[in-house]
């Protein structure tokens, strides 16, 4: 269900799902003991903004929050609950997964409200375990949840990138290191991108795992605080995959020289080689009389001889000072 802004909207029983709402029933509802009442809005329809500002309750401080254009993770007590700002990556078709989404959330005892403007898988796996009954009971749990799922994709991101530093670590031909330090290249933009946020969120998982607010139970805030290290750890797996990638890059252009620089002394010995050929076969080019064996009919054998004699030798000079 999606129509002028509303993506879905539940009212959730307390018991793991709930029933699904329109916007006609979102002045009426009433969520009673250990119901919840969720709303999940496109921010940027003029409906939504219209809802928003009129009828959801919110101040207009906190509803000017919600709907920035940027934001950064962070976690902020508003109008008697908690205004939450989270990202994910983004895995719509077609989009880079380091140009991550943001979800803004309000979340009070009795509802919350979710905004986004690009689709977010994290809040569908939501939707899809209220549908078979495995949903959120609460607030916390419906903060809980979301960033589990918002964690489990940013993770899967991580080792994916992972692989491809293994992959592109493996040695190459010369022909294929281009390719391969461009391919690095985009990765450490990548790592860089996905860190640029998710060390602040790292941030906001701490300030809610400490919130005292009894919208999170004792329950909640373990798991918040287990989200939080697992947070920080793909920080650090970023951090490392960067370096790996910068190493990585490193050793292949060392690769790259030094096979450069064995064609590049290949070709010199070899010039070596041909050089005092070349002056001795230039030298007896020349059209000028008195050129030795003009007259000889076994001049041109002797030459030829003699310059396969000298090569050798000169062959047989280099590789015995380990030249070649």
């Amino acid at each position: 269900m999606e129509n002028d802004g509303l993506i879905c909207a539940w009212l959730l029983d307390g018991k793991g799902t709930g029933r699904q709402l329109d916007w006609d029933d979102l002045p009426v509802v009433q969520p009673a003991n250990g119901e919840l009442h969720w709303v999940h809005l496109d921010y940027t329809s003029p409906r939504v903004q219209d809802w928003l500002y009129r009828q959801s309750g919110l101040s207009e401080l906190t509803v000017a929050a919600l709907t920035q254009t940027e934001t950064r993770p962070r976690v902020v007590p508003a109008d008697g609950g908690l205004m939450v700002f989270l990202r994910g990556v983004n895995l719509n078709p077609g989009a880079e997964p380091d140009d991550m989404v943001s979800v803004r959330l309000w979340v009070g005892a009795h509802r919350v409200i979710s905004l986004r403007q690009r689709r977010l898988m994290s809040v569908d796996d939501l939707r899809a375990a209220l549908a078979a009954r495995m949903g959120p009971c609460n607030s916390g749990e419906f903060i809980a949840m979301l960033v589990d799922g918002l964690l489990s994709r940013i993770d899967h991101v991580v080792e994916v990138i992972y692989g491809h530093i293994d992959a592109l670590e493996e040695p190459r031909q010369l022909e294929s290191i281009p390719v391969q330090r461009k391919q690095l290249a985009e990765i450490r933009r990548q790592a860089i991108a996905l860190r640029r946020f998710l060390a602040p969120q790292r941030e906001a998982l701490n300030r809610l795992a400490a919130d005292t607010s009894p919208l999170l139970s004792e329950q909640d805030r373990l798991q918040l605080r287990e989200e939080y290290d697992r947070q920080t750890r793909i920080v650090e797996d970023l951090d490392a995959a960067r370096e790996r990638a910068a190493v990585a890059q490193e050793s292949l252009a060392s690769q790259m020289a030094e096979q450069t620089n064995q064609r590049m002394f290949l070709l010199s010995i070899i010039a070596a080689i041909f050089l005092p050929l070349s002056f001795l076969t230039g030298l007896l080019g020349i059209n000028v009389g008195g050129i030795p064996g003009a007259e000889n009919p076994f001049a041109f054998t002797l030459v030829v001889i003699g310059l396969v004699g000298v090569g050798v030798a000169l062959w047989y000079y280099f590789h015995s000072r380990d030249w070649v």
